[in-house]
């Protein structure tokens, strides 16, 4: 069966380096994007050269509307859908204490990192649950060092609505699975992404020689793999569980 594939946040990063992958096993991506239109289309087309077929499609995660148009948009460019990766997640711009957080950016982090990611979920389960009608399916859902740090000091706000991703992966997971839907989540450290320069820590990466166990930060591609694998039949047994992607850093 063609695999077909939503990956949200894939301009870049840890969703860049999935849909290549993918793209290289033959599947059809959906490169989702909110802003950075030129930077999914190159992903896109580098899918495409490796051998997959591609789209990008710009959507807010933090948008219902726009949730529900980008799976309406698969379903007409690629057919029934078999794959999710919820990669897209937003942060503060710079580190704040718990004395400073606003009900304004708390409520937009939670609306793109816990409630879109869960409206994600609820869209693919309409197409690739048995009971109505799919053929199942796999759900890798991005989570974070953050969910179990708590992040004191910096992005709590953040952490939190990483920790509510691990929750709902678990009941989903729970609830699902005798639909043909395995969902699991993937919890990276410290990784060579964009995200770092966006939230002021542009000089983290430098310091995660020492920051770090591994003595480094990890690439996006060492994250990706193991969502690709999460996403395979080789993880058939897997369901549920959440994988710390993080070389010991703790």
């Amino acid at each position: 069966m063609q695999e077909v594939v939503i990956v949200t946040g894939a301009s870049t990063g840890i969703g860049a380096a999935t849909a290549r992958i993918l793209g290289a096993a033959g599947a059809s991506v959906v490169v989702n994007y909110k802003s950075s239109r030129d930077l999914a289309e190159g992903v896109a087309a580098e899918v495409e050269a490796l051998g997959g077929k591609a789209i990008a499609v710009g959507a807010d995660m933090g948008v219902e509307a726009d949730i529900v148009r980008m799976f309406e948009e698969t379903d007409k460019a690629f057919g029934p859908l078999t794959g999710l990766v919820n990669n897209a997640g937003i942060n503060s711009p710079k580190h704040r204490a718990v004395e400073d957080y606003t009900f304004e950016e708390t409520m937009g982090i939670l609306a793109v990192n816990t409630a879109g990611v869960l409206i994600c979920c609820r869209e693919a389960v309409k197409r690739m649950s048995t009971k109505h009608g799919g053929k199942g399916g796999a759900i890798v859902n991005v989570s974070s060092i953050g969910a179990l740090t708590g992040s004191p000091g910096r992005f709590i706000h953040y952490a939190g609505s990483k920790a509510a991703v691990d929750t709902m992966t678990m009941g989903i997971a729970a609830e699902v699975v005798r639909d043909g839907i395995r969902v699991n989540a993937i919890r990276p450290g410290m990784v060579d992404t964009p995200i770092h320069a966006k939230t002021g820590q542009a000089d983290r990466l430098t310091q995660a020689a020492t920051l770090t166990p591994l003595g480094r930060a990890g690439r996006p591609e060492e994250v990706a793999e193991a969502i690709v694998w999460m996403l395979s039949d080789k993880a058939s047994l897997v369901t549920g569980a959440i994988l710390n992607v993080m070389g010991a850093q703790r």
